[in-house]
């Protein structure tokens, strides 16, 4: 997952949920983006099996404020926050379960 820092940090106020306690996956979907599926079930699976680590799906449609300032330009993408929900990776497409486990070491 490339690193990409916009030197912003997300809250819940940003993001429509609480922040996880160590980690929070930040994915950006769109309505018929069939990775977006792939991608919320790799997510859902690695924050269940890491203790403090939150899931947030956002329709990048609805949120396209929060998408145009945080330079999303494709579906999906996911952020990775960590517990002060600064940015500390982030990747389009469809991440590999592997790759996702990895970038939360850098986060928590």
């Amino acid at each position: 997952m490339p690193e990409h820092d916009t030197g912003r940090r997300l809250g819940a106020a940003d993001i429509g949920e609480p922040l996880g306690e160590r980690a929070t996956l930040v994915q950006f979907s769109s309505a018929f983006c069939q990775p977006c599926r792939a991608t919320r079930r790799v997510l859902a699976e690695v924050a269940a099996m890491v203790p403090g680590v939150a899931h947030v799906e956002i329709d990048a449609e609805a949120a396209l404020a929060l998408v145009r300032d945080l330079r999303i330009v494709k579906t999906p993408t996911v952020l990775v926050l960590d517990a002060a929900g600064r940015e500390v990776r982030r990747a389009a497409g469809q991440p590999r379960r592997a790759d996702v486990i990895a970038a939360l070491g850098e986060a928590v």
